[in-house]
């Protein structure tokens, strides 16, 4: 683990040490007060809160130290206190440090979905061959992925990081912390509009990530993705494909679905071939675990290794993952997120598993700008479209997903509308009968995980 003393952290943030004693060594930081261990080294951040108004409580609860850009009075002399200039560049620059301490491969991974499933993906892939660090849940940004660097160790061989984004340079800056010798990215969608002009510009920011990368470095890319194949023409590093077309090196054949246990396919990798069983019956799932698998061919992990693992993968709370509850009713919990196209990837994905009905409880896509009605309603015509018996539309922007789906044929007696998540819990159980199959799916902010839990509570 990182072993760094309370002069040296000074040394690589560009810090003074106000108090303290310099040989205090650390090993674990944190910028949530209400999460502090004993022994840490609290960074004071300046974001939604400042995070100085929180070092008292931090340094309560058992901190050793803190890093600071103002003045903190009363707190005890043992306390260690390094004043910087600013504490979040403070905190990149120290894991910028940590990094180049380190020999590991650092894999980054955009994209406008799947991020974090292909990351999981990934660890687990390169597991039987490395020591892999991940980053935590969604450590994507410029707090969280300097945040997963400090977890680094002298056993890990490959850093596997998300880098996520919500305006421009913001790819890049994170490149400068942890400059990829992989680049992945996912898939490029429109997400995120209400802070770009057009899915060009968001495009183009995805593009960072390769600009960003090392000069020997390689690009895992989504070769069925129009807009990844065109920002990407212009590189002239390593580039390896993933998907479903045949110019792809790492690519899936023959896909067969078989309900809720999942697919089969033929699976080639490089000059490798053979029949895989896939225990995910959502297409979403087969591009991140091909990414993953690009990945791990840069890596040169063995095949046969690799496909030990297939069974061990498993999505994150939230991301996918199907809920059996009592009179045979199926839950898809897809409520972490949501944006257009990943959501018209769900219903038509999930249209054709079996069930006595299936119930499609959609909230608002957010951040979408001033297309966000017309996303909306072509969503509603997308649930009609693919088949779905009952919509529980969600949020201010309800109405026309309910708009849209009348209009593609599905009646006003098939659709409920609600104003947010909490109104749905508490009548869910009033909504669905024995045998359905329910998607769950919304924005982040929207809550959806309150519908989840109120169904997998059996509460009626």
């Amino acid at each position: 683990m990182v072993n760094l003393s309370l002069e040296q952290i000074a040394v690589k943030t560009g810090g003074v040490i106000l108090q303290g004693s310099p040989s205090l060594i650390f090993t674990r930081f944190n910028i949530d007060s209400r999460k502090t261990e004993p022994g840490e080294l609290f960074f004071a951040l300046i974001a939604n809160r400042d995070g100085h108004d929180f070092v008292v409580e931090a340094i309560r609860k058992g901190a050793a130290a803190a890093v600071i850009s103002r003045k903190i009075d009363s707190l005890p002399s043992q306390v260690g206190l390094i004043k910087v200039k600013d504490t979040l560049s403070a905190l990149q620059q120290l894991a910028a440090h940590v990094l180049s301490e380190h020999r590991v491969k650092v894999v980054g991974i955009t994209g406008s979905s799947g991020k974090t499933t292909t990351k999981e993906f990934a660890a687990q892939l390169l597991k039987p061959v490395f020591n892999v660090l991940k980053s935590k849940g969604n450590f994507n940004n410029q707090i969280g992925l300097p945040l997963s660097l400090l977890s680094l160790n002298d056993k890990h061989e490959v850093a596997v990081l998300e880098m996520a984004m919500s305006a421009p340079g913001e790819i890049m800056d994170l490149t400068k912390i942890a400059p990829p010798d992989i680049a992945v990215i996912t898939n490029i969608n429109p997400v995120h509009l209400q802070f770009f002009k057009n899915i060009e510009e968001i495009g183009a920011t995805k593009k960072e990530i390769l600009e960003g990368t090392k000069p020997e470095g390689a690009a895992v890319l989504n070769g069925d993705d129009s807009r990844v194949k065109n920002i990407s023409k212009d590189w002239k590093g390593e580039k390896i494909f993933f998907g479903l077309s045949s110019q792809c090196q790492i690519r899936a054949e023959q896909v067969k679905k078989c309900g809720f246990k999942g697919m089969k396919f033929d699976f080639v990798y490089g000059h490798f071939h053979k029949q895989v069983d896939f225990p995910f019956f959502y297409e979403s799932f087969l591009y991140n675990f091909l990414a993953a698998a690009a990945i791990a061919f840069k890596l040169k992990v063995p095949f046969e290794a690799l496909l030990s693992q297939i069974k061990k993968l498993k999505p994150l709370p939230g991301r996918g993952v199907l809920i059996r509850l009592k009179k045979n009713i199926k839950i898809f919990d897809e409520s972490y997120n949501s944006n257009p196209k990943a959501l018209e990837a769900a219903l038509r994905g999930l249209s054709s598993l079996p069930g006595r009905r299936k119930v499609a409880v959609l909230a608002d896509m957010l951040e979408l700008g001033a297309k966000e009605v017309e996303f909306h309603r072509q969503a509603g015509k997308q649930v009609s479209k693919w088949g779905w018996d009952r919509l529980i539309a969600i949020g201010p922007l309800s109405i026309h997903l309910a708009e849209g789906a009348m209009a593609a044929g599905l009646r006003k007696n098939q659709i409920h509308i609600f104003q947010n998540s909490e109104e749905v819990a508490a009548q869910i159980w009033s909504l669905v009968e024995e045998g359905d199959f329910i998607l769950v799916k919304g924005s982040r902010k929207m809550e959806t995980e309150k519908i989840i839990e109120k169904l997998k509570s059996g509460e009626n």
